[in-house]
C-alpha cells in the first residue's frame, strides 16, 4: 500500500499542474509583459511610400520604447492585397501589425467576388491612424495648363490625349482620378504602375501628363520647377504650398481626397496589448523631432483613437464605393 502511495501523489502533482497550466492559458495577455520578442509592421507597398515612412518612423521610436526590434516588411503585390492577406493569417498576439490605407476599404469593391481575399471588417480591428497625405493635382511643365481650369478645358478641347498616372490600379491615386474625371466630365487614359516612384519618374520624363500625387513624393520636384502644381486635393491650402489652390476653389466643391494611412491588427489581438500599441505609437507621433521630420516629408501625424479610425474607415468605405460603382473601376 506504501509504494501506491507516491505513484498517487504523483497523479495528483500532475493534475494539479495540468490545470494551472489550463487557468494560466485562460488569463488575458498582459500588457506589461508585451513585446517580449520582435514585432513585425506588415507594409504592403514598396518601400520608399507614404506607408514605408511612416511604419519606419514609428517603428523605431517603438523598438527604442519596448526595448524590442520592431520591423518593417514590404509585402507589395495586387494592390496591397498580398500582404494585408499575409496579415490577416498571422497569429492576433500583437506581433503582426499592418500598415493600411485607403485602399484597405476600396478593395474589396474593386476586386469582387472575393477577389481581394480579406474582409477588412472581420479580420481585422483598427488601432490608430498614423498619418495623412494630401493629394496635389501635378502636370509636366511642357503640359499647356496654368491652372485646373486650363486644364480642364484642355482635355475637353483633345478628349482621349492627356493620360494621368497612378500607383496602381484602385489605389488612392486611380480613384482621384477617377473622381475628378466624372466631377469635371472629361476623358483621360488612365496608365496604372507598381508604386508611387515610377510614377513620379514618367511624369518627370513626359510619359504621362497629368498625377494626382501624394504630396511628399511631388514636393521635392515642385520646389525644383520640375513639376507644376495646379491644385490641392484637401479642403484647405497647404503651408507649403500657400498659393495653390483647392481643387474644390476652381469649381468642384463636392471634391475631397487625400491619403490616410491607418495601423491595424489581426481580430482577436487582446484589448490590453491593443491599448499598448495605441499609446506608444501616439506617443511616437507627438514627438517633437518625429513630428517635425515627417512634416518636412509632407505627411502630417494624426494620432488617433481606435474609434476614430474605424469612423473614418466606414466613411472612405460609403463614399469610395459610390465612386467605383459610378465609374465602374475593375482591378484586372
Amino acid at each position: 500500500m506504501n509504494m501506491l502511495k507516491p505513484l498517487a501523489l504523483g497523479r495528483a502533482t500532475k493534475a494539479l499542474v495540468l490545470a494551472l497550466l489550463g487557468l494560466n492559458a485562460a488569463l488575458p495577455a498582459h500588457a506589461d509583459e508585451y513585446p517580449s520578442k520582435t514585432v513585425t509592421i506588415v507594409v504592403p507597398f514598396t518601400a520608399g511610400g507614404s506607408n514605408d515612412v511612416l511604419a519606419r518612423t514609428v517603428g523605431q521610436k517603438l523598438s527604442e520604447y519596448w526595448k524590442q526590434p520592431v520591423i518593417v516588411e514590404n509585402r507589395p503585390g495586387a494592390g496591397g492585397n498580398l500582404g494585408t492577406k499575409l496579415a490577416a493569417k498571422a497569429a492576433p498576439d500583437g506581433y503582426t501589425l499592418l500598415v493600411v490605407a485607403n485602399n484597405f476599404v476600396t478593395n474589396p469593391f474593386l476586386y469582387p467576388d472575393g477577389r481581394a481575399g480579406y474582409d477588412p471588417v472581420k479580420e481585422f480591428v483598427p488601432i490608430t491612424q498614423l498619418g495623412r497625405v494630401p493629394f496635389v493635382l501635378v502636370v509636366n511643365p511642357n503640359v499647356a495648363a496654368k491652372s485646373t481650369q486650363e486644364l480642364v478645358a484642355l482635355a475637353k478641347a483633345q478628349p482621349g490625349k492627356l493620360s494621368y498616372g497612378s500607383a496602381g490600379v484602385g489605389t488612392p491615386h486611380h480613384l482621384t482620378g477617377e473622381l475628378f474625371k466624372s466631377m469635371a466630365g472629361i476623358d483621360m487614359v488612365h496608365v496604372p504602375y507598381r508604386g508611387a516612384q515610377p510614377v513620379v519618374a514618367d511624369l518627370l520624363g513626359g510619359q504621362i501628363q497629368v498625377l494626382f500625387g501624394v504630396a511628399n513624393s511631388v514636393l521635392p520636384h515642385i520646389k525644383t520647377g520640375a513639376l507644376r502644381p495646379l491644385a490641392v486635393g484637401g479642403e484647405q491650402p497647404l503651408s507649403y504650398l500657400p498659393n495653390v489652390p483647392t481643387v474644390a476653389s476652381a469649381g468642384f466643391k463636392d471634391f475631397r481626397s487625400e491619403v490616410w494611412i491607418g495601423l491595424v491588427a489581426p481580430t482577436g489581438v487582446p484589448a490590453n496589448i491593443a491599448a499598448k500599441i495605441e499609446e506608444s505609437v501616439g506617443r511616437a507621433l507627438r514627438d517633437p523631432a518625429v513630428k517635425a521630420s515627417l512634416e518636412a516629408q509632407g505627411l502630417e501625424p494624426t494620432p488617433s483613437t481606435p474609434a476614430a479610425l474605424k469612423a473614418l474607415m466606414h466613411e472612405d468605405t460609403v463614399r469610395w464605393s459610390k465612386v467605383i460603382k459610378e465609374t465602374g473601376a475593375r482591378a484586372e
